[in-house]
This record gives structure tokens, C-alpha cells and sequence, in this order.
């Protein structure tokens, strides 16, 4: 791999500005260590344990590891009271993870400027989300509430040489727990504020000296945080039930195999945004409780709100002797939502969308990995076969009301072979090559109709409905295109000593291209040859100096690295208002994908954890990032300084401490943990365009009190969130124009919640 020389010219300067860093954060270690605290004894360092990561599919040291990624554990997870994956976030550097707009379960995930806010068919996450090394095609029902997992792994920028599906912007890794060889039975319950009521139950059980078999069930049910003051149900409420079911075999001790199948299904009301304008033919107000809503659509294709998805997986690792192993991991998942979302949030029919969205995937892959004193590395093989189908209306009010059906049905199939080795030349030096080779192909049939009036279309449930127009007919799978790429990975790392690591690494990421489910021949005035050319795909380059260090036998930790991304052909999904008569009103909409020319991405990022004390630990997180389109082409003109990234704030900050205090508490031994944090997040655009959507920086705190006996088996918690009660927008809906009242809505965080957990393990 050979590195140009403006690329060569920036490791030079992001190697300058990485010393810089860490210079400035050692002093502020060993500033902690002589602030007067006690200094650590023998006994406190060594209770001090490495937090071990298989980032690179193998087990590993997160300090030794050269890659940008942070591991959170079941056991901080359960001391915090982290709800669902969507709160990792706020203590990740430059991410964004969060539920999309008008939903609890399907998921925005943003990390390093790179991902994907639309969740209709034929776009791909930026971000993968894996489950046991399971990729998650579809970002439907992946809102996961915490449970029956090990750890939770976040790596960040392009993951390709070392998971089966190749991933632009990085990979969110759920680790569930294997089952125990004994019977272990653990249950959870949860109250708190606003109707909260949760409970997981866990049983694992040995039947025999090479078989064992487990299940967790699990609840979460809340009312919601305003209501719906035309229909008077909850809005923001959450009702979901959970299931996982495994076996495990070992019939020898070099094989391993298990058979595991997982449920969820959320039957919580359709999720309501807030009006930020006044109705503008109407004058409705604007609602002082940014959680209630006036919203009259409730039902889809005559069902209620509904998400369900299941899926069933078989894992076989075969190990041949101490240095080969080999892994085949096959899946099939599928998932099907009804969505029922009033874009206008008032009691009267001006734009909404009733939707089905159907997904389903397959997916089988190889594993062959090395470990040896000198060589270590993984090499696989990878294909996917998955379907993704919405169809939905548009109802519109305005000078000629109408109902426009769209259906989208794409196919995707991805063949994908690939590796990444690495060679000790010293004990001190290593060089990391990894590559991949994938092969996209998608099949596309989509379909738009455009009928008379606001009953909906005969498709949705209104066979009586009067045709207008037929502006796009692409059926039976007529649209197609294929896309191919080689990604190559390069690394060197080189240990200054046994507690601090540097590396260097040079990356590149791929995601195909694609055809947009929402197309209007008419209203865009597409040619033919357009339209069945699709988007292009997209590509980013990515050069990464880190250094992780330890001080004072592990008692402080620092992970610093600066990162600079060359980013092309960036896919942007949207919908716009469109004109289709010429009067100089908006009376319709389009899907329009635009392939965005050029941005540069830098940043910089820094976690640190200091064990002051035995029982007194403070760790944070500081990243910065600067994003910016150079080329941004619309109609064939360069708007660049006319857009900006969406859910990539700036500067983003997390400072937390956790002490703990000896406690007996009936008659056991314990501890109780007194657990603080403040977050910061700074201003956010929703979209490329700057809008009332946007959200300013703000703060969170977060505060836990939480008792552990001596041995684990029981723990008790009072959890609070969001405690200053901040007001928050995370997502919304931008159609001003569009009906009598015009669409401008927004979705907000959660507000300030308090619960209590006891958790007991048998």
C-alpha cells in the first residue's frame, strides 16, 4: 500500500498534534495522582483488571489493540442503569446513536461524521450492528434494550477486513453471554417515574456434561412522557416484550456449537412529534409540552403500531489445535413494522403516512483464524441475501388533495471475501495488512401512483380510490446495478514500552451503490437511463494516529488518537417538496439521493479513566470533530458552503466518577456505589440544510445510587436520568410547504426519569 504524499504530509502533522494531546494529558494524570489523593498500594493496583476486546476476532488487551474502540461491560452497564444502546453515546466519542424520528425501535447511528438517518429500503447503515458477529441488515427493531449481554463493543471508521459486512463509518458489537456450567437462574426487576415497569428473567441450566440450555424473558413497558390530546393515548410510551432462547454443545472439547433464536415485539403507540410553527390555515398553537401531541393518524393498512422481529442463528467453532481455529456462522432474521405517522401532528388531515415495512435477510460466513507467536490474523468469507420492502401513502391537503401510493422492494446479494494478519518483528514493532473484496448487486422494483383525494389508495386500504397519474413503474425487479470494491487496511504499531502503545493506520471503506424507493419520474423529470443508473456508491479514506497509555500499574488509563477521512460520493437520502404543475405551489414530494462530491472529515478523540483510590474512579471522554463538503453539487452547481453534516456535533464530552463505600447491609457484606456524570453535546443539525430542527449544545447529568453484596448475587439501584431536565431535539420532520398546515415537527430525548432496579442471581 503506498501512501500519497499529502498523505504522508498529514500522518506527519497528525503525529505533531497527537504528541500535543498526549503531552497535555499525562500532565493532567499525574496532576490527579499528586492532587493530594492517597497513593494507590500494592493490594488497589492489583485489583486493577484489563478489559479484554475482540475487536480483531481474537481476545485481546483493549490497551494492545491499534484500533479506535471502546468496550462497556455487563456489570457497568448494570451499575449505571443504561437503558438501551441508544444512551452509549453520550460517553462515546464523536457518535451518534439515537431512535429515528416517529419510532421507539428503529435506529440513527452516526459515528465520526459517517451513517445513515433513512430508514426506508435500499439504504444501508453507515454503521453496522452486529449481534454475536450477526450482522443487522435493516436498522428496524435495532433500538436493543440492554440484556443477557457480556459487553458491548464500539469500533470506529471503516470496518471491513475483519467483519463480514463491509461498514463505512464503524460497528456497534453486541457479546451475549455464554451459558454456564451451572444452573444459573437471575432476575431484575424495575419501577420508576412515569408508569415504568420492567422485568428480565434468566435461567441457564446444564442437562448434561456437553449440553446446556438457556432463556431470558424480558418486559419493558412505560407510559409516556406527554399525550395525545385529540386521541387521549400516551405518546412517547414503550411497551416491548423480549425473548432469546440458546443451546449449547460441546460434544468434544475442540468444537463448540450453539443454536440460538431471539424475539421482540413492541406493541407501544405511534410515537408523535412536536409542532415548532403555528398551523398555518388553521393558527393551532403551538403546545407548551414539547411530549404532547394532536395527532389523529393511529392505524396502518387497519393495524395498530406494531414492531416485530425474530431471528434464529447456529455458530460452529471448530479449534484444530492451539494456533488454527476455524467459525461458521450462519442466520436468517426478519422483521415487519406497521406505521402509522402523522407528519403534521394536528387533529386534521393535512400529511400523513400510514407504512409497512417488511425486511428479511439470510446470511452465512467463515472464519479461519491464526494465532502464533509471530503471526496472528483472521481470514473469511461472507454472503448476505436480504430483502428490503415498504410501501406507504402520502396523504395530502392542499388546493387538490391527494393520496400518493409508493412501493419500494429491494433485493440485495454481497459476496465479500477478506483478511487481516499481523507480523511481530520485535515485541516492540508490528505491521497489521489487512483487504477486502466485496461485490454489491441490487434489484430494485419500485412503484408510485398518485390517486384522488384523502382517503388513501387501494393498496392502503381504500379500493374505491379514483387513479390521477402513474408517475413511476418500475416493477418485476427492473432496476439493477452492481458494484465492486477492493478495501485494503495497513497498520504499524509499535509498543515504546509495556504500557504504552502507539499505531498508525491507513484505512478505506466502501458501500454500494443503490436506486431510492421514493423515486418521481414525474415530479423530478428523471430520464429513464436516470433512473436505472441509480446512486452511486460512496468511498472514504481513512488515516488514524493513536496512542494508548497506561501509568502507575494500570491505574490510569489514556486512549488518545486524531483521525483525518477523505470522503467521496457521499450518499444523502432525502425527501423534498416538489412542484408538479407550475402554479408556485408545493403540492407533492420526491426521494432525491444525492451522491455529495467531496467532504473532509478531522478530528480528535480521548477517553481517560483514573483510578484514584481503590473505591474512588473518574473517567471521561472529550472528541472534537471538524466536518466539511468541499463539493456538494445540486442541479449542477457547487452549494457546499450551503450545507452542513447532519448528527455530527462538533464537541461532544463526558466526565463520570464512581466511589464506593463499604456498607453491611442485613447481615451481608457490600458496598454502595455513589455514580455521577455530566454529558455534553454540541449543536446538532438534523440535516444538510440548517432549520428550526437543529438543536443548540446542551448538558445531561446523570446520577446513581447503587448496593452490591460481597458475592454478586444481589444488587439494588436508584437510577436518575436526565436530572436538569433538558429539553432536547433528536430528530423531526421538515415539509414547511406541504399542505394546508405545513409540516415542521420535531422528536425530543427523554425528560428526566428516576427508577429504582434490584437485581438478584440465585
Amino acid at each position: 500500500m503506498r501512501l500519497t504524499n499529502r498523505k504522508k504530509k498529514l500522518l506527519h502533522r497528525s503525529a505533531a498534534a497527537l504528541l500535543a494531546l498526549s503531552s497535555g494529558v499525562l500532565g493532567s494524570a499525574h496532576a490527579q495522582q499528586s492532587s493530594g489523593a492517597p497513593a494507590p498500594d500494592g493490594d488497589a493496583a492489583s485489583d486493577i483488571q484489563k478489559v479484554v476486546v475482540t475487536a480483531r476476532r481474537r481476545e485481546e488487551s483493549l490497551q494492545d489493540v491499534p484500533v479506535s474502540v471502546t468496550a462497556f461491560s455487563a456489570d457497568q452497564l448494570s451499575k449505571q442503569g443504561v437503558p438501551d444502546v441508544t444512551a452509549l453515546a453520550l460517553a462515546l466519542p464523536n457518535t451518534t446513536l439515537k431512535a429515528s424520528r416517529a419510532t421507539n425501535s428503529t435506529l440513527t447511528a452516526f459515528i465520526r461524521g459517517v451513517g445513515q438517518a433513512d430508514p426506508l429500503a435500499g439504504f444501508e447503515s453507515g454503521v453496522g450492528i452486529y449481534i454475536d458477529d450477526i450482522y443487522l441488515a435493516r436498522p428496524q427493531a435495532a433500538v436493543a434494550d440492554i440484556y443477557d449481554v457480556e459487553r458491548i463493543e464500539v469500533l470506529r471508521g471503516p470496518q471491513g477486513t475483519l467483519y463480514g459486512r463491509n461498514t463505512i463509518g464503524g460497528a456497534v458489537k453486541y457479546v451475549t453471554r455464554k451459558l454456564g456450567s451451572k444452573p444459573d437462574v437471575r432476575l431484575r426487576a424495575t419501577a420508576g417515574n412515569y408508569g415504568q415497569l420492567d422485568g428480565v428473567a434468566t435461567a441457564s441450566t446444564p442437562i448434561s456434561d456437553t449440553v446446556r440450555i438457556g432463556g431470558t424473558v424480558a418486559r419493558f413497558k412505560r407510559d409516556g412522557f406527554g399525550t395525545n390530546l385529540y386521541t387521549g393515548a400516551e405518546n412517547y410510551d414503550k411497551d416491548v416484550t423480549a425473548l432469546r432462547l440458546s443451546a449449547e454443545f460441546t460434544p468434544t472439547p475442540e468444537l463448540f456449537i450453539r443454536i440460538a433464536g431471539d424475539g421482540t415485539k413492541d406493541d407501544s403507540n405511534p410515537k408523535n412529534g412536536h409542532r415548532l410553527t403555528v398551523g398555518r390555515t388553521s393558527g393551532a398553537p403551538i403546545l407548551s409540552n414539547e411530549f404532547d401531541t394532536r395527532a389523529n393518524l393511529t392505524q396502518a393498512l387497519g393495524h395498530d403500531q406494531e414492531v416485530k422481529s425474530h431471528g434464529v442463528s447456529a455458530l460452529v467453532e471448530y479449534r484444530f489445535n492451539d494456533q488454527f481455529s476455524a467459525k461458521s456462522i450462519t442466520a436468517s432474521r426478519k422483521d415487519k413494522s406497521y406505521a402509522p405517522i402523522d407528519f403534521d401532528a394536528l387533529p386534521v388531515v393535512d400529511m400523513e403516512v400510514p407504512a409497512l415495512y417488511t425486511n428479511k435477510q439470510f446470511s452465512q460466513e467463515f472464519q479461519l483464524t491464526y494465532t502464533g507467536a509471530q503471526i496472528q490474523g483472521v481470514a473469511g468469507l461472507y454472503y448476505i441475501d436480504a430483502n428490503a420492502y415498504n410501501k406507504f401513502d402520502t396523504v395530502l391537503a392542499g388546493l387538490a388533495p391527494t393520496s400518493t401510493f409508493t412501493s419500494g422492494d429491494i433485493d440485495t446479494k454481497a459476496w465479500a471475501a477478506y483478511f487481516d494478519g499481523s507480523y511481530n518483528f520485535t515485541d516492540a514493532f508490528s505491521l497489521s495488512l489487512g483487504g477486502r473484496y466485496t461485490v454489491d448487486e441490487r434489484t430494485a422494483s419500485i412503484y408510485r401512483q398518485i390517486y384522488f383525494g384523502l382517503a388513501g389508495t387501494p393498496e392502503m386500504g381504500n379500493p374505491g380510490a379514483i387513479l390521477f397519474r402513474t408517475d413511476t413503474d418500475f416493477r418485476n425487479g427492473t432496476l439493477k446495478r452492481k458494484d465492486k470494491k477492493f478495501t485494503p487496511r495497513v497498520a504499524l504499531g509499535y509498543k515504546v514500552n509495556a504500557d504504552h502503545n502507539v499505531y498508525a493506520s491507513y484505512s478505506e471503506g466502501f458501500k454500494g451503490g443503490g436506486f431510492d424507493p421514493r423515486l418521481n419520474m414525474v415530479g423530478t423529470r428523471l430520464t429513464e437511463a436516470q433512473a436505472r443508473a441509480g446512486y452511486e456508491p460512496e468511498t472514504i479514506e481513512t488515516v488514524e494516529l493513536g496512542l494508548k497509555s497506561a501509568f502507575n500499574g494500570g491505574r490510569i488509563t489514556t486512549n488518545a488518537a486524531v483521525f483525518y477521512s477523505d470522503y467521496k460520493d457521499v450518499q444523502i437520502p432525502g425527501s423534498v417538496a416538489i412542484d408538479t404543475n407550475g402554479d408556485g405551489r408545493d403540492d407533492s414530494f420526491a426521494g432525491v439521493t444525492t451522491n455529495a462530491g467531496k467532504a473532509k472529515i478531522k478530528g480528535v478523540e480521548l477517553e481517560a479513566i483514573a483510578n484514584i483510590t481503590r473505591d474512588f474512579t473518574i473517567a471521561g471522554m472529550y472528541s472534537y470533530i471538524d466536518a466539511d463538503y468541499k463539493e456538494y453539487f445540486v442541479a449542477g452547481v457547487n452549494v457546499a458552503d450551503q450545507r452542513v453534516f447532519q448528527n455530527t456535533p462538533k464537541n461532544s464530552a463526558n466526565l463520570r466518577a464512581n466511589y464506593d463505600i463499604a456498607l453491611p447491609l442485613m447481615g451481608h457484606n457490600g458496598k454502595i456505589s455513589l455514580i455521577g456524570s455530566v454529558s455534553y453535546k454540541g449543536a446538532t443539525n438534523q440535516f444538510e440544510t440548517v432549520s428550526l430542527l437543529d438543536q443548540d449544545s446542551y448538558k445531561l447529568w446523570d446520577a446513581s445510587i447503587v448496593w452490591t453484596r460481597a458475592d454478586g448475587k444481589i444488587r439494588a439501584g436508584i437510577h436518575g436520568k436526565n436530572l436538569n431536565d433538558e429539553r432536547y431535539k433528536t430528530a423531526g420532520y421538515l415539509f414547511p410547504t406541504l399542505g394546508n398546515e405545513g409540516t415542521l415537527t420535531a422528536f425530543y430525548g427523554n425528560p428526566r426519569t428516576v427508577s429504582a432496579t434490584v437485581e438478584y442471581r440465585f
